[in-house]
């Protein structure tokens, strides 16, 4: 069998490459939030995790990007948690690792 009959395999795989270069600096400007609180923990989570970024981090990422600053800054300071479209574990996830601290990471 290969990835044509099973096209879930396909973008399974696809979701797990890593980011490239260029979507990396996308989304790190994508990134760029208008408070500070927010910013220090995605510089962090850059320095981080950027060079072993997936795609599929990325796009949960993005997901946490579409919030207002303060809905962002609940969920990082564990006021709220993830609802609706964000109740994912690929969001979920990527969220644990930006609230990583240095003691914890």
């Amino acid at each position: 069998m290969d990835a044509a009959t099973h096209p879930d395999q396909t973008s399974e795989a696809a979701l797990d490459a890593l980011l490239d270069e260029r979507a990396l600096s996308k989304l790190r400007w994508r990134c760029r939030r208008g408070l500070l609180e927010n910013d220090l923990f995605i510089e962090r989570f850059f320095a981080r995790y950027e060079s072993g970024l997936t795609v599929r981090q990325a796009d949960a990422l993005g997901l946490l990007m579409d919030l207002s600053d303060n809905d962002l800054l609940d969920l990082l300071l564990g006021r709220k948690a993830p609802q609706d479209d964000l109740a994912r574990d690929d969001v979920t996830r990527v969220l644990g690792m930006l609230r990583a601290t240095p003691q914890s990471a």
